[in-house]
């Protein structure tokens, strides 16, 4: 961005505001948007990886959102430890599933817009506020993804707003063009998410407790692993597990990697005697 001779700041940054940090960017730097990044002709899909699957179930205190570590590029790994699961602010997680490069830089700059609200507001985003601003976000990457640059998040959060706490915990699914859709109880994306939901379908109750919740979400991944290839299992030679995060009243908190090793391990040894769980 080019400055006057005074060396003064564009106006841009010095009119009255937006509470939307997209908003002042798509004004400020438009190419640092990745749906406003010109691609060349073509599909783009193969030339990056992707990352896969995703499950999140809501219990009895808030949710829990679990991902797998793998990614692929066309039939091989890209990487055996991408992390698909953070923090959106507090009290809410978002994971990502589709061209890994683009989402990781989608949650950063969802993770931004939430902090840029609440600095120029005084105040936090609603659940339902914060859900409207990633399907916005998603639907203003649609043109990099008709050209293969697609991204799916799922959203899940404790709702500090709600009038039953045993509801407060609330998750949200999204489609390739920005449609906003609420789940009840349990939702996944990715390539492995047909196996999960499959595994969670038998399992899942209202009510659960956090143990229960955690156990059933790796569970699920593991399931998903067993019959998706892009889709990673718990490595337990090289100590991988899945990334696993919980919104509560008392804020998002990730499970230590000893925490989630001793539950894949427990499953896998589990599943020695009854493979099919």
């Amino acid at each position: 961005m080019a400055f006057d001779p005074s060396g003064r700041l564009p106006a841009v940054f010095t009119n009255a505001g937006t509470s939307s940090f997209t908003d002042f960017l798509s004004a400020a730097a438009p190419e640092l948007l990745p749906g406003r990044r010109p691609l060349p002709p073509g599909l783009s899909a193969d030339v990056a990886p992707h990352a896969t699957t995703i499950v999140a179930l809501a219990f009895a205190e808030g949710v829990v959102m679990a991902g797998d570590r793998r990614a692929t590029m066309g039939n091989l790994i890209a990487s055996r430890d991408i992390e698909k699961v953070h923090p959106a602010d507090e009290y809410s997680v978002v994971g990502i599933a589709g061209t890994a490069g683009v989402g990781i830089e989608l949650i950063k700059l969802f993770q931004v817009e939430l902090e840029h609200y609440e600095k120029i507001e005084g105040a936090m985003l609603s659940l339902d506020g914060k859900a409207n601003r990633l399907a916005t976000m998603i639907r203003n990457n649609l043109g990099a993804a008709l050209q293969g640059l697609a991204v799916i998040p799922i959203f899940a959060g404790f709702d500090l707003d709600a009038t039953e706490p045993a509801k407060a915990g609330r998750i949200f699914s999204f489609d390739v063009a920005g449609g906003l859709y609420e789940e009840t109880g349990y939702d996944g994306i990715g390539s492995g998410s047909l196996f999960a939901k499959a595994a969670l379908k038998k399992r899942y109750r209202p009510g659960l407790s956090r143990d229960e919740a955690v156990r059933f979400a790796i569970d699920s991944l593991y399931d998903a692993a067993d019959d998706d290839t892009a889709t990673g299992g718990p490595d337990l030679i090289r100590k991988i597990f899945p990334v696993v995060m919980t919104a509560t009243a008392e804020g998002t908190t990730r499970l230590s990697d000893e925490e989630s090793g001793t539950i894949a391990q427990a499953l896998v040894e589990a599943r020695r005697s009854n493979p099919g769980g």
